[in-house]
């Protein structure tokens, strides 16, 4: 796993010579904020050892490399999931590749599905927390020392200066931000209106597929981690209506100024939080 990370780091510092300080992983539909990054540099994830193309609609794959608001950046535009059969290994590389290149914050964003009632598709909710109910860890098997601990504290897995920097932001803007938690679930099928039903008392305000693998692979690594999904569709019994993913990312690009304003700003005050 180190020699995979080193090389694919290797690479990508052989195209580039800026020193990002943030990392941002796009989810589903959510590709278009690349086009903020300045002075860009793009790498294909096919020119990139031990990256994998991601198979999912909305996933452009490729690594943007550049500045937002003057701030040194690397973008990834679509992640791994393992519904896609790929191994946890290989779903947080990424992850682990943007630590080995130098970044202090990872912002992980995504598609997810509203399990709080009060949510309403286009909402950009701030993830205080999550519960993993993916049934595995990255981090299972043989710590990797140079990585991080054996048992990383996950007490504070979305770090608080992070948090309040976007609710500081959001409210300049006057962007309504929704906070809550996110529940992780391997897919791909969508869940049953009785799963909805569950995960709702076990305190679930949006669902998904993806995010938690990197943030648990980020605050092993040390990195301050913070969290928005869009939410694109109400979850499953909530509406009556079937779920689609046209749907999710259609409601993705209705939301894409908010989150774009939200997250350029943001991004270019966290070197001083």
């Amino acid at each position: 796993m180190i020699e995979a990370i080193r090389e694919a780091a290797a690479t990508i510092q052989s195209r580039v010579v800026l020193k990002p300080e943030v990392g941002v992983i796009l989810g589903s539909g959510l590709g278009p904020f690349g086009e903020q990054v300045e002075e860009a540099i793009a790498i294909p994830y096919s020119d990139i050892p031990h990256f994998v193309t991601p198979t999912v609609q909305g996933h452009a794959g490729r690594l943007l490399v550049g500045k937002v608001r003057g701030k040194p950046v690397a973008v990834m535009q679509g992640r791994f999931h393992y519904y896609e059969g790929h191994p946890m290994a290989t779903v947080v590389l990424p992850t682990r590749v943007l630590g080995a290149l130098g970044i202090h914050t990872l912002v992980v964003t995504n598609a997810a599905g509203g399990v709080n009632e009060s949510f309403h598709p286009g909402d950009l909710m701030l993830i205080t927390d999550h519960v993993n109910l993916m049934g595995t860890n990255p981090l299972i098997g043989g710590n990797i020392a140079e990585l991080g601990p054996r048992f990383p504290d996950m007490t504070r897995a979305y770090h608080p200066d992070c948090l309040q920097l976007l609710r500081e932001v959001a409210a300049r803007q006057g962007v309504g931000l929704r906070e809550g938690i996110y529940m992780a679930l391997t897919g791909p099928s969508y869940e049953t209106p009785a799963e909805i039903r569950m995960f709702r008392g076990l305190g679930a305000d949006a669902v998904g597929m993806s995010t938690v693998p990197e943030v648990i692979a980020a605050n092993h690594l040390g990195l301050r981690v913070a969290g928005i999904s869009c939410i694109t569709n109400m979850a499953a019994g909530i509406t009556g209506q079937p779920l689609t993913h046209d749907e999710v990312t259609e409601t993705a690009n209705e939301a894409m100024m908010r989150f774009i304003h939200l997250l350029v700003e943001a991004i270019g005050l966290m070197g001083q939080v």
